[in-house]
């Protein structure tokens, strides 16, 4: 590779940055344990981390819990909502408010363990731009894996997607990306805005197996007949508005990979 005048040649020594987000609403029974996992394994990938709570509004003790743990890490950092702005609002909080090169988030219910980062980071190589997760075996009870396999493959065709799992919430992607993705929905649609922004603007996609772990504290704000009618009536808006319209595509393929983002790979010594 030829680096031009306004690129620098990649320090391979030094590991890139990470910010890791947990989008939260009453989460109290698992959001400590999930960032005390969080700052373990970042800081065995790179020295240059932080975590951030994205607390969406919580009633129960959730804001106590993350204004405790960024007081006991200085690495953690804790984002208060006044009132709940929904899922992608939460995600969008996240994003806009990640430092480092490169972007981590999951869920705050604890179903997705924060400690695979590691699974994700080693196939972020410097022609991958996003990793995403795929559920090895979704943990939930039978009615929402039924609802769940519906929505997949009727917003899979939809929307022509080519990644095989569009909800699994657990992702690790270039800051980069959010030069050229535009994201505008609060709800729990935006992960589907997301990935299909993101395929359409050409950027190179990874897909790695996680394991789905059974959800011990709350309860889903998703699975209920009236949120269900309304995630319904949000897919069609954006179906016309990505597919029908063509509205959020780019009409220039992808030219930039920042070249002192390359080794990613933690040594063999602190590979599983």
């Amino acid at each position: 590779m030829i680096y031009g005048p306004f690129m620098k040649a990649p320090d391979s020594s030094r590991p890139p940055g990470v910010s890791m987000f947990f989008p939260a609403y009453n989460d109290g029974g698992t959001i400590a344990s999930l960032v005390i996992r969080a700052v373990q394994v970042t800081s065995r990938l790179t020295p240059d981390f932080e975590v951030i709570i994205v607390n969406d509004g919580s009633t129960d003790t959730t804001r106590d819990i993350a204004d405790e743990l960024a007081r006991t890490y200085p690495q953690v950092r804790a984002i208060h909502h006044a009132s709940n702005r929904g899922y992608g609002g939460a995600l969008r909080t996240g994003f806009a408010s990640a430092t480092k090169d490169l972007i981590a988030y999951t869920d705050g219910d604890a179903q997705y363990d924060p400690g695979e980062l590691d699974v994700l980071w080693n196939k972020l190589t410097p022609e991958t731009d996003v990793v995403t997760g795929y559920k090895i075996s979704r943990s939930d009870p039978a009615h929402r894996i039924v609802i769940g396999r519906i929505y997949h493959y009727t917003v899979k065709l939809l929307f022509r997607l080519r990644v095989r799992d569009v909800d699994c919430d657990f992702r690790l992607m270039r800051r980069e990306v959010f030069n050229r993705v535009k994201l505008e929905r609060d709800t729990g649609v935006i992960c589907l805005e997301m990935m299909r922004k993101i395929q359409d603007a050409g950027f190179r996609v990874v897909e790695v197996p996680v394991h789905h772990y059974h959800r011990t504290h709350g309860r889903s704000q998703f699975f209920n007949l009236r949120r269900i009618f309304w995630t319904g009536i949000d897919v069609l808006k954006l179906w016309v508005t990505l597919v029908v319209l063509g509205r959020g595509r780019h009409s220039t393929p992808v030219l930039f990979r920042n070249p002192t983002i390359s080794g990613v790979a933690p040594p063999d010594s602190l590979k599983r």
